[in-house]
């Protein structure tokens, strides 16, 4: 597949039988609905919605609505500020079109979909606002909302993921989340989350914000916090720029040349989806999936000079971009295939190495990009809705990055050889698990393991990147179970058999609340709300039945509500 010429929602004909398929891979080129520019180190992203453009036949994006093919092209937009143009230290989020900025998620796109297709949209666009955050919070790129006109329930979300929201007092433009009062939902993309842990928001005039359909003007939405500043249609450029000059001097990024994001091409088949560095074998009759990362065959390059050289080829950004489009393309077309199995193959030295590298040029700007680009990649496994298992057997190179891999998984498996020690997998620690890659709970996948045992990371931390057999790690907790040669093969079919005939709703509420003890973040209560509540409430006839509010949104007839309370 080539993102310049494929189409986001394409036909492939899988097992036989033809399928409707979500490629996440695009390029500006191809963009209908935002528009990238960049002088100096100031990026503007400019969303002016083709109305025609939707990723799915049967309704229009109307006042800049958007859907699932708007955020794919969101997505490669920030990826490609963040690797193409490095020097960029402020985004700015704009519209195209006159009284509207964004008028969120489209109510008829979401009254067509089915229920998996509405999750998973509210999911990826979750992510792709986290990742601005994360970007912001690690890297220096900073985001300014810069409202002119209506600003509703998914536009306003995008809006609060920014560092900074500044309104044109015209006394039409206004914020709102009105998800509750008009379509008896949610907002689904971290609205309420946002406004109360990011905003700090009181919880009363949160309460009126969110049931009040017809939006906060200005004065009163920076009062409540909803915005951080608003000016006069005449003044308002000279407040942007006055905002953009204040983020500018709190940037870390460096003026440096970006390299290009080259487009990925997987071979799609029956068996499943194949990169260079990632293989995703999907058993569809079982429904799992078995994907397989492939350490570096060599050394990888280790100066400033040849990575630049290498760019998009450099190892590290190239398993991160695979691994990140097997996550989705798994995640979007197999809805059926709830248990994934983690496996890894190859040198771990090789991968000790890696680590080394991205350790002793940590303050370079690729380095930086790519570590954040991991991160992200794999705070989205430690949300996906699947059973997650990790099987270190022979051949295994569970080291440093990548036991991130099985330290995100619910369980893992190590095969034993205690007759045969120089055959044995390994598992190796590396500064790698201490820090780099923090969970949507801010904690690293070993604090999260260990509930925040401050002692027993310490002991670990002590190890250095010794290998360790089977039986150490068992010892030190840092696998799950260990069968010997013996009962492997049958261990690990009984399991995973018992895993796939469980029911999947059940799972991914037992997966989501067992994921992230401890503490909460606002990106885990973002997500154990949308896999809860949100969740709940999209399947409820209340929102979705013949009378139900989403239903019925822009007919002219009113919502028949069930009254009872559960």
């Amino acid at each position: 597949m080539n993102a310049m010429t494929e189409p986001l929602l394409f036909k492939q004909v899988i097992e036989g039988q033809e399928r409707e398929m979500v490629s996440f891979a695009t390029h500006p080129a191809k963009y209908q609905h935002w528009s990238l520019s960049v002088e100096g180190d100031v990026a503007k992203l400019k969303l002016d919605i083709n109305e025609d453009g939707g990723i799915k036949p049967g309704y229009k994006l109307k006042l800049n609505s958007y859907d699932l093919g708007v955020d794919i092209e969101l997505h490669d937009a920030i990826n490609r500020i963040r690797f193409e143009h490095p020097s960029v230290k402020v985004v700015v989020f704009e519209s195209g079109k006159e009284k509207i900025w964004c008028s969120g998620a489209n109510i008829y796109m979401l009254g067509l979909s089915t229920h998996g297709w509405k999750v998973n949209f509210c999911k990826f666009t979750n992510e792709t606002r986290n990742g601005l955050e994360d970007s912001s919070r690690n890297d220096g790129l900073k985001a300014i909302a810069s409202v002119t006109g209506a600003c509703a329930g998914g536009g306003y979300e995008l809006a609060l993921a920014c560092d900074r929201i500044i309104m044109v007092d015209d006394r039409s433009s206004t914020v709102s989340l009105p998800e509750v009062p008009l379509l008896g939902v949610l907002p689904g993309t971290g609205g309420l989350t946002r406004v109360t842990d990011k905003r700090k928001v009181r919880r009363d005039l949160a309460d009126i914000f969110c049931t009040t359909s017809e939006g906060v003007r200005a004065d009163r939405a920076k009062d409540w916090k909803l915005i951080d500043a608003h000016a006069k249609p005449q003044q308002f450029g000279a407040l942007l720029a006055t905002e953009i000059d204040a983020l500018r001097a709190q940037s870390t990024r460096k003026a440096a040349k970006g390299i290009e994001l080259t487009a990925l091409t997987p071979l799609i088949d029956d068996a499943g989806y194949h990169y260079s560095t990632v293989d995703a074998q999907v058993d569809r009759a079982s429904r799992i999936a078995t994907i397989t990362v492939k350490a570096p065959a060599a050394a990888i390059e280790s100066t400033p000079q040849a990575i630049e050289a290498a760019g998009a080829n450099w190892y590290p950004l190239k398993l991160q971009r695979e691994l990140d489009d097997a996550i989705l393309n798994l995640r979007t077309n197999e809805l059926e295939v709830g248990t994934w199995v983690i496996k890894t193959r190859g040198d771990a030295g090789q991968v000790v190495r890696m680590d080394g590298v991205l350790e002793s040029l940590k303050d370079h700007w690729l380095v930086k990009e790519t570590k954040g680009a991991l991160r992200r990649t794999l705070a989205r496994l430690d949300v996906t809705s699947r059973s997650l298992i990790a099987l270190v057997d022979s051949g295994s190179c569970f080291a440093g990055t990548f036991y991130e891999l099985a330290l995100a998984c619910d369980r893992i498996y190590m095969l034993d050889l205690p007759d045969s020690p120089d055959a044995a997998p390994a598992l190796q620690l590396t500064a790698a698990n201490f820090g780099w890659y923090p969970a949507v709970n801010s904690l690293t996948r070993l604090q999260t393991r260990f509930c925040e045992d401050d002692a027993t990371i310490t002991q670990l931390q002590k190890l250095g990147d010794s290998p360790l057999r089977a039986d150490q790690a068992l010892a030190l907790g840092l696998v799950t179970l260990t069968p010997d040669d013996i009962d492997w093969d049958d261990e690990i079919r009984i399991m995973l058999e018992e895993r796939a005939s469980l029911s999947p709703d059940a799972m991914t509420g037992m997966e989501a609340s067992l994921r992230f003890p401890g503490k909460e973040t606002m990106e885990t209560r973002v997500f154990g709300r949308l896999s809860a509540w949100q969740n709940w409430i999209f399947i409820r006839p209340n929102a979705v039945g013949e009378d139900g509010a989403l239903k019925l949104f822009g007919t002219g007839k009113k919502a028949k509500f069930d009254w009872k309370r559960i």
